[in-house]
């Protein structure tokens, strides 16, 4: 495993402890320096599949499988690793000021259910009044004209899910380096490929590329043109407050601890991981408009992070046809996605090589789709 963050642990979580043949895969996770971009620094922590991949079924339907997954899979994780992951799913709202968004949020919902007739549709539209008969203990701004709750969504302290991970992937056996940025991969005349980090060399029958920003120059040492780019994400944190909010929201939510976390930007930036005053006074205002109560709260923290953005905004999962064995995966959506990443994605590498090999929710997202087709942003 190249890389250690979300989409990366789950994976080698999903992979140690496993058996092929009788036989169980030694498992080597290589990660990168405190420094390198890290997307995991900016996570929100929602697992969230309301609006979803509007204009991309696909990705619509991953989001919907890995959501329907994540119950289990945090009771496995919490078992495996012996660590909490304080993982809820009662329900996330998407808050509408004013009545033109409550209007654009039920058309954008109604076209998004469309898009999966399968599915029996997870989300309703709250006016104010409902909001308030549901929730008595939220206080909400004048502005607020309602919300879109989805059924399926919720939340989870991301901090804590990548300690479970990482603990349960290393609690199975699977081996876990750190400080080892991976700058080349090789494939041998023999079979197998070297993998090399600074003055650290590994070799392995398989490969997983899962680096983040960093993979797109490791893919391309296997063939594979991933291309990837860079999107500023700036979140705020709160003191501890008594409860305010009590579910998840889009862009707002309120810790187990009580701190509240208002974001997030998308920012096209580049590899620029400055903060600034007008996105903070930008979401501290939406944040307010929401829930007034904030005002009197103090502000602990302002900082950004970058997120890995593919063309259209969804996953890639691709084998290099040039070099056997080599598999990239990576995505934005690392905390929805984990359960299918350490479960049915980790299975289907151990079992084959190629893209034929995953099961068919990962058929649309090898990186491919790029370069054949013009490029429809999800959203």
């Amino acid at each position: 495993m190249i890389g250690a963050g979300m989409v990366g642990s789950a994976i080698g979580y999903g992979l140690a402890g496993q058996t092929i043949g009788g036989r169980r895969p030694r498992v080597l996770m290589l990660d990168g320096l405190d420094t390198d971009y890290r997307a995991a620094k900016a996570n929100f922590g929602l697992v969230w599949v309301q609006g979803k991949g509007l204009g991309q079924p696909a990705y619509q339907r991953l989001s919907l499988a890995a959501t329907l997954a994540w119950g289990e899979f945090a009771r496995r994780l919490e078992a495996d690793s012996g660590l909490p992951i304080a993982y809820e799913q009662n329900g996330g709202l998407n808050f509408c000021l004013g009545d033109a968004q409550m209007e654009a949020r039920a058309r954008q919902l109604d076209a998004w259910h469309a898009q999966t007739p399968e599915f029996q549709p997870s989300t309703v539209m709250l006016t104010r009044a409902e909001l308030m008969r549901r929730y008595p203990s939220m206080r909400l701004g004048e502005s607020v004209s309602g919300a879109s709750l989805g059924a399926l969504d919720g939340q989870v302290n991301p901090l804590k899910l990548m300690a479970a991970l990482q603990s349960a992937f290393q609690r199975k056996g699977g081996e876990l380096r750190s400080s080892r940025p991976v700058t080349e991969v090789e494939a041998l005349p023999s079979g197998g490929f070297r993998i090399r980090a600074g003055d650290f060399a590994a070799e392995a029958g398989r490969v997983v590329i899962s680096a983040g920003l960093g993979s797109s120059p490791l893919a391309a040492m296997v063939g594979l043109n991933v291309p990837l780019s860079p999107q500023r994400g700036q979140l705020l944190v709160t003191e501890r407050l008594a409860p305010l909010l009590p579910l998840p929201a889009s862009g707002l939510r309120q810790t187990a601890e009580g701190t509240v976390m208002v974001g997030v930007t998308q920012e096209n930036v580049g590899y620029d991981l400055s903060t600034t005053s007008m996105a903070g006074a930008r979401m501290a205002r939406r944040a307010l408009d929401i829930l007034p109560d904030l005002g009197r709260a103090r502000l602990v923290r302002h900082w950004a992070c970058l997120r890995i953005m593919t063309p259209d905004g969804a996953p890639v999962y691709a084998a290099s046809p040039n070099c056997p064995g080599v598999d990239v995966a990576t995505c934005h959506s690392g905390v929805t996605l984990a359960s299918l990443h350490a479960g049915i994605y980790a299975e289907a590498l151990l079992q084959g090589s190629g893209n034929q090999a995953l099961p068919t929710l990962f058929h649309d997202f090898h990186q491919e789709r790029f370069h054949d087709r013009p490029v429809q942003k999800a959203a």
